[in-house]
């Protein structure tokens, strides 16, 4: 029997049946639709962190609580957990290292928690970052409106704030915030600041456009901020980062152990994270790649079904001069079908549902996750559909013929 015929025989039978087969590709709809869009959460993910590290500078040094990054260079649990917990860092850390002098330029502590921000009746849930004055120019902070916080500020404990652009329109909406009184945790501070967009805030992380920025001191005194979190020491040029490195890790060595220490530059910490979002993304793929095995077995029982119900027809064909081969093709052209329009469906409704989510989180879709699991699906539907295709082409024609 010639391939265009078995081909047209092997779609003529399915197109007799299009809501059985419509049915049967659900399982591989829905898992190349999850595979898709579970990757390009991740990716959207990994490319926001990225970018959000990126707009810190490429020329900082973060010294963090406990051993942040492991000896097998990987991102450690521990000390994430003691970072939120328990720190032994002090200002007098941030100036032993500002001592250090080339090619350190700056160090300064950092101070962040969650906060209510209250202007009336309207209420926000954000992050507020307490430091020195020094921190604008460390972060590369532009002003839309009014200043950042000085010196000054700080040492006197002025009840001052800085805040994002998002969270000036959330609060204050058409009306300028420079000098509005804004309430965090029922302590009042006077707006003399709105910062430039910074972006963020995809997958329930923080928004940057929202934070508010306060003069340490002032925190510790008002809000009863204790500890810091981390520094941030910037370098005089990426070239120096390694030596910067070197040199901080020594001076801190000198008061504190190794292991209630880090020090790390950004290459590192984007480098644990990606690590482990692309495990975590890898992880929830392969969960949501099973449906696709499911769907598989779907495919293979109605391939069964399918075979019982034209068991006389494989009788008639093999009696006409079929070969058991053309039996076989012909089965697995049906299957190969199933599994390939399930998974073009499940591609272009992952891409589209993908290009939705973008507009709220980020979502990246990549190739390679969409030739990935159209090939998945592809192979799933050949593999499940090679026992009915095999048992259909085994058929005696004779007992075909007489099948009931």
């Amino acid at each position: 029997m010639k391939f265009r015929l078995i081909w047209l025989s092997a779609f003529t039978s399915l197109n007799r049946n299009k809501v059985r087969s419509f049915l049967t590709t659900l399982g591989v709809i829905i898992g190349v639709l999850s595979v898709i869009l579970l990757t390009s959460l991740g990716s959207g993910l990994k490319n926001l962190v990225t970018e959000q590290f990126e707009g810190l500078g490429s020329n900082l040094l973060f010294v963090t609580p406990g051993e942040f990054i492991s000896e097998e260079g990987g991102f450690s649990q521990d000390a994430f957990t003691q970072g939120l917990t328990v720190s032994k860092l002090t200002l007098d850390h941030v100036r032993a290292i500002k001592r250090i002098g080339d090619p350190i330029t700056t160090a300064i502590p950092i101070s962040e928690l969650p906060i209510e921000a209250r202007v009336g009746t309207i209420k926000k849930n954000t992050m507020i970052a307490a430091s020195t004055a020094e921190y604008a120019s460390v972060r590369s902070l532009g002003m839309t409106s009014g200043r950042f916080f000085n010196s000054a500020d700080n040492e006197t404990k002025r009840r001052v704030a800085v805040i994002g652009p998002t969270l000036a329109e959330d609060l204050f909406g058409l009306s300028s915030a420079i000098g509005q009184q804004l309430s965090l945790n029922g302590i009042y501070f006077t707006v003399i600041g709105v910062v430039e967009s910074k972006g963020g805030g995809g997958f329930g992380g923080p928004d940057l456009d929202s934070i508010i920025y306060i003069p340490l001191e002032t925190g510790r005194t008002a809000l009863e901020i204790t500890g810091i979190q981390y520094l941030l020491v910037k370098i005089d040029g990426e070239d120096e980062l390694a030596r910067g490195e070197a040199l901080v890790s020594r001076v801190m060595g000198k008061y504190l152990d190794e292991d209630d220490f880090s020090v790390t530059d950004q290459a590192e910490l984007v480098e644990s994270i990606q690590t482990i979002l692309g495990a975590i993304t890898g992880a929830l793929a392969g969960i949501a790649a099973i449906s696709l095995i499911v769907g598989g077995i779907g495919i293979m029982n109605i391939m069964l079904v399918s075979v019982s119900e034209r068991t006389k027809e494989i009788g008639l064909r093999k009696a006409l001069g079929a070969k058991p081969n053309d039996i076989l093709v012909q089965f697995l052209i049906e299957a190969a079908a199933l599994s390939s329009f399930g998974g073009l469906t499940g591609i272009v409704l992952g891409m589209l549902i993908s290009l939705i989510l973008d507009q709220f989180i980020p979502s990246h879709i990549t190739l390679s996750s969409v030739a990935l699991a159209f090939s998945v699906s592809w192979f799933t539907g050949i593999i499940f559909g090679v026992f009915p295709a095999r048992k259909a082409s085994k058929l005696s024609p004779i007992e075909a013929l007489r099948y009931e």
